[in-house]
């Protein structure tokens, strides 16, 4: 309803002066204003007696009755110019209220709505997944998303969990093992036995957590709607002291009535209000063409107050997906080595990887497709595999060239080795151990029975990471965080290549709150993030900002920004943009408030031709209006994105 009245207002606002300026008849170009004031007006008209009706006056009403007033005494376009103001503002508010309730609704998919029951007799039954009591036991298939949380009691698989935890790549998962609801199985099947019951399962929690960080969010305002009720009570109780004390001592109707009506148009909020807007809105025009998206002039106040940033990994601060960084090869029976994939120059290396991508061309694994990636990256030709097999939760197994390729897991592959060949195993479990300690995925390759390399596959950082974290600690003064799902070696090794310091791994939704909590005591912070697990974090970080290319729907509409591109680089540049419009918003402020105070007391102590306060107020506005789109220019990105060489803290 707010979105089709603002754009009724404006369309009619803009016919108006067009009107105008072709120099229509004064009755056609009035009506169409009129028009406007009725359509942008009624809403924040009816909402401001219904709360004059508490005892409270706030501005919605004020600014009705100053275009009113404009109206009343001939200057027609001020009071619509204010209307559509207001008008605009509250539809894209109650758009992006509208989205993230949505959309927090929309996160239940994630779970299934139905899970398959097994009961003591061993009989199957499909229920409604929110008729699942603790104690139940549920039989997941592969490729099925998991009922509830629970704990595997029979059976192995890999499960993508990503949507609870951000890690990049599936978990292993056998007896003994948590899993999550709305995480996906992979390739076996699992008897889980539930330990939650659906109200209170992880991605429960996590919908009630977006829904109260918003709620909270939801009350913030820009800095001059936080005075709004006093300034309200001030120009009311004036404006009737103007109109009615004069006429205790004489004055007639007229004249007490135009100087009351000329003191409501110099001290209406007009510039005050472009005074803030243009600076901010221009920011936001601005951020926009240069890939981020910033959803409303409150959040890029926010993003001006920013002293800290933390960062997510999986998909954030890195690309999100797995990449084969090294190949070691063990000793073959006949002792010969080859060097590492990343300085590759014998053979050897070349002929494992081109039988280990053969093997996998099957598989639908995300390391599987990392390796495939791999050899197809140095061109390696690959020869077709036979007898192909996929071992849930182990790895796969086929034949190439004559030859035996079984990858995968080193816990279970380490142990079907042939025994003469223990110095092999051993070997391998060392370089095992290297690469996990170095936060490397480990993946063991054996050939005909034999131990013949270890891969060692890894996220891989974005380009700019290093840049953005450099640039944001010399903006903020303060070290980016890094808060992370995955665990602790991998978080640590990403934290290094990105010169980050402060690293808290293994955090599920609700940690990352209480991280995100515990900063806020000593800062302002801003989150970047891009997964389901992300939002209650970005929900109530003091700025949430989402990943554009890779985000999930909740995390996009739950977050105040959005990085369109997935360019780390933006986001100090659109801090020190942020920060640029505040210092515009203060000038602007100060322009404003002067010409007001001066209007305001020529009008009480003197006598203020209407003409020259009307030339006043409009002045005011048009000098505000212009110094705030100053901001418009590719300049002012420009200069956002060349970051000072210290660091300068907000005020």
């Amino acid at each position: 309803m707010e979105v089709r009245w603002a754009i009724a207002a404006t369309a009619l606002f803009a016919a108006g002066g067009a009107a105008q300026l072709a120099g229509a008849p004064p009755w056609l170009w009035w009506t169409l204003y009129l028009a406007c004031y009725a359509a942008g007006g009624w809403e924040p008209g009816l909402a401001g007696l219904k709360a004059l009706r508490e005892r409270t006056l706030d501005v919605d009403l004020l600014m009705v009755a100053a275009a009113i007033g404009a109206a009343a005494i001939g200057q027609v376009f001020d009071g619509a110019l204010l209307i559509v103001i207001f008008a605009t503002s509250g539809a894209l508010e109650a758009v992006a209220t509208k989205r993230t309730e949505d959309s927090v609704r929309g996160l239940l998919d994630l779970a299934p709505d139905q899970a398959t029951r097994i009961d003591d007799s061993g009989t199957e039954k499909v229920v409604a997944a929110a008729d699942l009591q603790v104690g139940d036991v549920i039989l997941v298939r592969p490729g099925e998303r998991i009922g509830a949380d629970g704990q595997v009691i029979a059976g192995v698989s890999d499960v993508d969990q990503s949507s609870i935890t951000g890690e990049s790549l599936p978990v292993d998962k056998q007896t003994g093992d948590e899993v999550f609801a709305g995480t996906v199985n992979g390739t076996g099947a699992l008897r889980v036995h539930v330990t939650r019951p659906a109200s209170e399962t992880v991605i429960a929690r996590i919908v009630a957590m977006v829904e109260q960080a918003s709620a909270t969010k939801a009350r913030t305002q820009l800095f001059i709607e936080k005075v709004e009720q006093r300034y309200s009570v001030v120009m009311v109780a004036a404006t009737l002291a103007l109109f009615a004390l004069p006429l205790l001592w004489g004055t007639p109707v007229q004249d007490s009535l135009l100087r009351a009506m000329t003191f409501m148009i110099v001290a209406s909020p007009c510039a005050v209000v472009l005074a803030t807007m243009p600076p901010l809105l221009a920011a936001i025009a601005t951020a926009g063409r240069n890939g981020v998206l910033v959803k409303s002039a409150v959040v890029m106040e926010h993003l001006a107050d920013v002293t800290c940033v933390g960062f997510d990994k999986t998909g954030t601060l890195t690309e999100g997906r797995p990449h084969l960084v090294h190949l070691r090869a063990l000793p073959n029976p006949g002792g010969d080595r080859s060097s590492d994939t990343e300085g590759r120059a014998g053979t050897e290396a070349d002929r494992l990887l081109t039988l280990a991508a053969a093997a996998e061309q099957g598989s639908e694994h995300p390391l599987g497709r990392a390796i495939l990636a791999a050899a197809h990256d140095q061109g390696l030709p690959l020869s077709a595999a036979t007898g192909f097999a996929t071992l849930p939760g182990r790895g796969v197994r086929a034949h190439v060239d004559g030859h035996l390729v079984e990858i995968g897991s080193p816990a279970h592959l380490l142990d079907q080795t042939v025994p003469s060949d223990a110095g092999g195993a051993a070997q391998a479990r060392a370089v095992v151990a290297d690469l996990e300690d170095d936060g490397h995925t480990a993946v063991l390759m054996l050939l005909d029975g034999r131990p013949a390399a270890v891969l060692g596959l890894a996220d891989r950082l974005r380009p700019d990471a290093a840049q953005a974290v450099t640039q944001l600690t010399t903006l903020t003064g303060t070290t980016p965080v890094l808060l992370t799902g995955d665990n602790p070696r991998a978080a640590a090794r990403v934290a290094g290549q990105a010169g980050i310091t402060d690293v808290r791994a293994g955090l599920l939704p609700e940690d990352k709150v209480n991280a995100v909590r515990e900063l806020q005591q000593q800062a302002r912070v801003a989150l970047v993030g891009d997964g389901v697990n992300d939002a209650p974090a970005l929900a109530t970080a003091h700025a949430g900002i989402a990943m554009g290319r890779a985000g999930a729907d909740l995390t996009l509409d739950t977050a105040d920004a959005v990085i369109t591109r997935d360019e780390l680089a933006t986001i100090p540049a659109v801090l020190a943009l942020a920060r640029r419009a505040r210092r515009l918003v203060i000038a602007n402020l100060v322009i404003a408030g002067t010409f007001i105070a001066v209007l305001v007391a020529w009008d009480l102590l003197g006598d203020l031709p209407l003409p020259l306060g009307v030339a006043g107020h409009e002045g005011s506005t048009v000098i505000v209006g212009l110094n705030g789109l100053r901001l418009l220019r590719n300049a002012a990105w420009q200069r956002a994105a060349a970051l000072p060489a210290t660091a300068r803290k907000p005020r």
